[in-house]
Formats: structure tokens, C-alpha cells, sequence
């Protein structure tokens, strides 16, 4: 296997997504939670204990700037919205390169008596207790 073939697998295993994924959105919600202290709890700290604010504006009450702390959370959405595009782009890719054979299963054995699945070497079936003579065998 070559070194970009090594790569290749290493970058498409989930946890690496996962991981990367998590890595984005903390950083994004890392800026909600900078700005609800920096505009919000922080002003308001500072008009309760008596600190004044010269600022006036439409979002912008006791010192407290709504559209800052809004304009946050708009591009945590946005960033979110790009990674889950990023991943689902990511997931459909993988899923046409590893097409997987379907597995067929072996029918399990049936009841003599009630006609339901038990499994194989089984001597009672546990729908009807009926005893099952050398025990349950795929027909």
C-alpha cells in the first residue's frame, strides 16, 4: 500500500470527520460564547454595579449589543450549515466508492408446530413449547 493510499484511508475513516467536525463547530460556538460575555453579561455587570455607557443605538441597551451577539449566532449557523453540506458531500462520496455486496442471510429454522423462526438446534420452540424431535435444522 502506498504512502497516499495509507493517507487516502486515514482521511475517510469517520473519526477523522467526526473529529474534524468537532473541531469547526466548537470554534464556531467558541464566538456565541465570547460575544454573550463580551456584549451581553459584561455590560450588563457593569450597569448594575454602577459603570455607565455612553453608547445608544437600535440593538444596543445599557451597553449590551444585541446585533453583535446576533450577528454570532447567525454565522455559527452559516458555518454549522457548511460543515453538515461538507459531510453529507463527504458520506455520499464514500458510499460510491465502497459499494458493499449484500449479505445473504440462511433462512432460520421453522417450528414444526407453529410454523415460527427458532433457532437452529433448538429441541422446544419458545413461541409454543412444542418439542422439536433432533432439534431445529434449516430445511
Amino acid at each position: 500500500m502506498s504512502y497516499m493510499d495509507e493517507f487516502k484511508e486515514f482521511i475517510a475513516k469517520g473519526n477523522v470527520m467526526d473529529m474534524a467536525v468537532g473541531v469547526i463547530i466548537g470554534g464556531a460556538f467558541t464566538s456565541i460564547v465570547t460575544s454573550l460575555t463580551d456584549d451581553i453579561i459584561n455590560p450588563l455587570i457593569t450597569t448594575i454595579t454602577g459603570g455607565g455607557t455612553d453608547m445608544a443605538g437600535s440593538l444596543v441597551i445599557a451597553g449590551m449589543d444585541f446585533g453583535a451577539f446576533l450577528s454570532a449566532i447567525i454565522n455559527f449557523l452559516i458555518v454549522a450549515f457548511i460543515v453538515f453540506n461538507l459531510v453529507k458531500a463527504v458520506n455520499a462520496f464514500k458510499n460510491t466508492l465502497i459499494k458493499e455486496e449484500p449479505v445473504e442471510e440462511a433462512p432460520a429454522p421453522v417450528c414444526p408446530h407453529c410454523l415460527e423462526e427458532v433457532k437452529e438446534g433448538a429441541t422446544r420452540c419458545p413461541h409454543c413449547a412444542g418439542e422439536i424431535p433432533g432439534g431445529a435444522k434449516v430445511a
